[in-house]
């Protein structure tokens, strides 16, 4: 303690010691400590990798394969481990191009045939024949007569259409439960002609084609259905858009892998493939719960990074639609993912203040029409700060970034434009801490791609010092930043409150003078909100006789 004696008064002036009891409480107001009473609202935002269901070969992989000069029998037997290359059994299929239908219609460019189920053969003109289920064609030229059904079609020396869309083979036309059905029966070859353009661009390297053809053939024989047809002609089985698919460069592929087929134990191997599998293929046993198949596991895949679907997103998510899709109880306060050996997604977990709920990987993926199952689900959120900060000091901001690129914090003073403000690194459970220093209160959020969470402002609060007087008539004192022209308040304690018995104003040094009679007791200076800095207050200080 100072003792002085001015102009008869004997005051004992006591500056930062009431501070370390209960005034301290009133400084810590503007303590250095930034800590958070709760987060923000979180954002989620899902981002990726790969397109399709990741079970054997990527087809930018081996187009990536390729490109560095491998052959299609490296690339086939790096994606379906153990296999070998053998013969095709089977040198015909049969596809199924129509069902349920009331009418067809079928035409050729040149004379074609029809044989009914009696073994009767009609030769048809070169024009286009429209009928139902009672197989009524005018087959000599003067009235439709009813055929004996099933009808096949056979083409002459140009190709049959169907519907106006060309085909090689014939056709089987049979009446199905009130409808029409039509069963295209061709090679195996032919087939392949209107598979593989459908499946892999035309203009890729040669031994991604034919890599592309060897996995069709075998697909195709190790996924035939038994009854009136082998393979349906879309993506139950393969795309198969006939003739007019064809393009050069993959019959070519095609016909220098003819016959070809990958075997596993002298059975053709079932060669799933897909577009892009962002680096890793997955096990079958991972994808679909599947037993376990010696030939598809997961292997790398180091070259499909060509693909425009390697690695997508991030995609925001409100907490809103996560907790409607998942069927959370409250709001989202966090998601967990449990991935597999394969990098892809078994479950994600939604954690609400009511407790858990989860649902597959495959089910979130069909939910948000996901390309692939090998996902993340980020988190991105900011922890509320409670106190304001001390002008001059530096704090730390926290909070939640998790499963996101590249997550920077944003910073945004009043009247400006949002900038970054640094690089955010996350430790266990994405929790990180970042020292900020705002000169003046400040908006944070933080950023990932297109993906920004909620903001959070931190105040900063200039700091407020009272000096012991020299008279009994003033209190100097001083504020930093210097806010030349803001109004001070001097506040004398009263019982619990804080009374205001002088003002001053700052000069432009952010120093003042309060004019009034000190009596003994607990003074303060106050400067309310100005300029964009928060309420301050100085420690307490105590005048006794």
């Amino acid at each position: 303690m100072v003792r002085r004696t001015l102009a008869g008064l004997s005051l004992v002036v006591a500056v930062g010691v009431a501070a370390q009891g209960a005034e301290a409480r009133t400084r810590d107001v503007a303590g250095s400590a930034l800590r958070a009473a709760a987060s923000t609202t979180p954002t989620f935002a899902i981002s990726g990798r790969g397109w399709g269901h990741g079970v054997g070969m990527s087809q930018w992989g081996a187009y990536g394969f390729a490109q560095r000069g491998l052959g299609y029998q490296r690339i086939v037997t790096h994606y379906y481990r153990g296999t070998t290359l053998g013969r095709a059994p089977v040198a015909r299929v049969r596809v199924l191009l129509a069902v349920g239908r009331r009418s067809v219609n079928i035409a050729s460019d040149q004379p074609f045939r029809v044989r009914d189920a009696t073994g009767e053969q009609f030769e048809l003109d070169a024009r286009a024949y429209a009928f139902g289920t009672g197989f009524k064609i005018n087959v000599d030229r003067t009235k439709p007569r009813p055929l004996t059904g099933p009808l096949v079609f056979t083409s002459g020396t140009a190709p049959l259409r169907l519907n106006g869309k060309r085909y090689r083979g014939s056709f089987e036309v049979a009446a199905e439960k009130g409808t029409l059905r039509v069963v295209n029966t061709l090679g195996l070859e032919a087939y392949l002609y209107g598979v593989v353009p459908d499946e892999v661009p035309h203009a890729w390297p040669a031994e991604a084609l034919k890599a592309q053809a060897v996995v069709a053939r075998s697909y195709a024989l190790a996924v035939r259905k038994s009854g009136p047809f082998d393979l349906y002609a879309d993506t139950r089985s393969q795309v198969y858009n006939g003739l007019d698919a064809e393009e050069p460069q993959t019959n070519a592929a095609v016909n220098a892998t003819a016959k070809q087929v990958l075997l596993y134990g002298g059975k053709v191997a079932t060669t799933f493939f897909f577009s892009t599998s962002g680096g890793r293929t997955a096990n079958v046993a991972h994808v679909w719960s599947s037993a376990p198949v010696p030939y598809l596991v997961s292997v790398p895949d180091p070259y499909d990074s060509a693909s425009p679907h390697h690695a997508w997103g991030p995609y925001p998510f409100t907490a809103a639609k996560l907790a409607k899709t998942l069927r959370a109880k409250g709001p989202i306060l966090d998601v967990r993912t449990a991935v597999n050996a394969s990098a892809r997604v078994d479950r994600v977990v939604a954690v609400t203040a009511q407790g858990e709920t989860s649902m597959s990987g495959s089910d979130i993926r069909r939910s948000f029409g996901l390309r692939s199952t090998w996902f993340r689900v980020g988190v991105l959120a900011l922890d509320r700060p409670v106190k304001p900060v001390p002008y001059g000091e530096s704090v730390q901001l926290t909070g939640t970034a998790r499963d996101l690129p590249a997550v920077t914090l944003e910073q945004r003073a009043s009247g400006t434009v949002w900038e970054k403000a640094s690089a955010v690194a996350s430790g266990s459970g994405g929790r990180f801490a970042v020292p900020v220093k705002p000169l003046a209160s400040t908006e944070y959020r933080l950023a990932s791609g297109l993906v920004r969470s909620g903001g959070v402002r931190v105040a900063v609060a200039p700091v407020v010092r009272l000096t012991p007087p020299r008279t009994p008539t003033s209190l100097r004192g001083s504020v930093r930043p210097a806010l030349a022209g803001a109004t001070v308040t001097i506040q004398r304690k009263a019982g619990s409150a804080w009374t205001r018995v002088a003002t001053a104003t700052l000069d432009g040094a952010g120093g003042f003078e309060a004019r009034l009679q000190l009596t003994p007791g607990t003074y303060r200076a106050h400067i309310a909100p100005t300029r964009g800095f928060g309420a301050a207050v100085s420690p307490p200080l105590d005048v006794v006789q």
